[in-house]
């Protein structure tokens, strides 16, 4: 078989290669970008919305400080709002992104019993967990449960409008708790018995988070931040990849649970989920082998090796660095810098908040310089810390990414399956002349 395999892999490698000029003068868009690096614009949606450019009076994208609105609202008023009111903001972001309505006290104090109802895992989804979950991979773990959880609904398959959102909602209330679940069953292959903590209702998806995974109520304040990263994850447009694949399956109109696993599948790729843990390794390579951490120039150098790709994991990549959309500032970053500096001085590690912020400072200028590319720190930059701050392994940090994003991926979901339409694009075929069917016996060896 290994033989067999090698000569497979050679031969995709040979006959899978296309040639960049055909690309270039067929003017194909790899990735659905345009030259600038913008997205290809193919669809529409009242969900979320980047702003990250500006036409100049040229007709040209000028790039401006990044904005994200959800259902017009921008998420930095909503990170105000929620903590001028003193209270947990992520239900009240949900309930927005489906309805694109600010629910009212009422309405939200009822959709906050109606997810606590539905925190809760079947036995036998448990059992599940535990079977399933022997590979330690979070995010495959992920996927399995969300997979399986149609075995537990009655109309799984519906398309009906009203039956996917309380599908949605009921994956959203569960998220956190198959995420906590599905690491104590990890953590539980070390020795330690398996002990599946019990969601309580009367808590917010934050705390019950925090509370599952450590099994003791966590600190206020933890948990408001914690909070507030769910805000902030929990949309970003229909153009991200994961979010795309949800609406090009929902728009086939599979069910619900295929479409959010398509989700998971996406966000557990390395180009779209686990940069702030990237960014966790590469601040260990940092502070191992810069000696100096008040030494910029020492930490200068350090980024220049990392982009000519002598340290870290040779990729060539400073990560944290740079976004799809946001050039000039990722209106993300500065809201988890200013918990993070508060997260530094409660738990004694301030030096390490001010090596982070050298390396912010510094990595767009040694980027600039080398690849001739503007860039910003982007949301994953301080976010891995903020976790490791609260106590959060770093194999959750990317099933948290989707525990907020689920938020996202419900609320396109719906408006895809209203709109109607089947997503197909076009690709263009590179071959050039026919090629004929051999019998077996005169085929060579290749």
């Amino acid at each position: 078989m290994e033989n067999l395999l090698d000569k497979i892999t050679r031969l995709e490698r040979e006959h899978d290669h296309i040639d960049p000029e055909l690309i270039e003068r067929k003017r194909i868009k790899l990735g659905l970008r345009n030259i600038d690096g913008t997205g290809v614009v193919v669809g529409i949606t009242t969900k979320g919305q980047v702003k990250a450019f500006k036409r100049d009076r040229h007709g040209k994208n000028v790039p401006i400080p990044g904005k994200l609105i959800y259902c017009g609202i921008d998420v930095e008023d909503i990170v105000a709002g929620v903590e001028r009111e003193g209270r947990y903001g992520f239900e009240e972001t949900v309930y927005l992104l489906l309805t694109g309505d600010l629910p009212s006290e009422k309405d939200l104090a009822i959709f906050n019993m109606e997810i606590g109802k539905r925190r809760t895992l079947p036995d036998v989804a448990k059992k599940i967990l535990s079977f399933n979950s022997k590979n330690d991979d979070q995010m495959s773990a992920l996927h399995s449960a969300v997979a399986s959880l149609h075995k537990f609904d009655e109309n799984p398959r519906s398309t009906d409008i009203r039956e996917i959102t309380r599908q949605c909602i009921d994956l959203i209330a569960k998220f956190p708790t198959i995420i906590a679940y599905n690491y104590r069953v990890a953590d539980a292959k070390n020795g330690n018995p398996v002990d599946f903590i019990e969601p309580k209702p009367e808590l917010s998806t934050a705390q019950n988070f925090l509370y599952m995974l450590h099994g003791e109520m966590p600190d206020e304040d933890v948990a408001r931040a914690f909070d507030l990263c769910l805000i902030l994850h929990a949309e970003h447009g229909g153009g991200n990849n994961s979010t795309f694949t949800v609406r090009t399956v929902s728009s086939s109109l599979t069910d619900t649970y295929m479409a959010i696993s398509a989700g998971v599948a996406s966000l557990a790729g390395h180009r779209h989920g686990g940069a702030n843990e990237s960014v966790m390794e590469m601040m260990d390579g940092i502070k191992k082998n810069v000696k100096d951490w008040d030494d910029e120039g020492e930490i200068r150098g350090y980024l220049e090796g990392l982009m000519d790709r002598k340290y870290g994991d040779k990729s060539g990549k400073i990560y944290g660095m740079g976004h799809a959309v946001y050039m000039i500032t990722d209106p993300r970053e500065p809201i988890l810098k200013e918990k993070a500096k508060i997260f530094a001085e409660k738990t004694g590690r301030l030096d390490e908040f001010a090596l982070y912020d050298r390396v912010g400072r510094l990595a767009p200028d040694v980027i600039k310089t080398k690849k001739g590319k503007t860039v910003c720190p982007n949301v994953d930059f301080y976010s891995g810390f903020i976790y490791d701050m609260m106590g959060i392994p770093r194999s959750l940090f990317t099933p948290i990414f989707a525990m907020s994003r689920v938020a996202g991926w419900a609320a396109h979901r719906t408006e895809e399956i209203m709109l109607g339409r089947l997503i197909r694009p076009s690709y263009i075929s590179t071959m050039r002349k026919k090629v004929y069917y051999k019998p077996l016996k005169s085929r060579e060896q290749s």
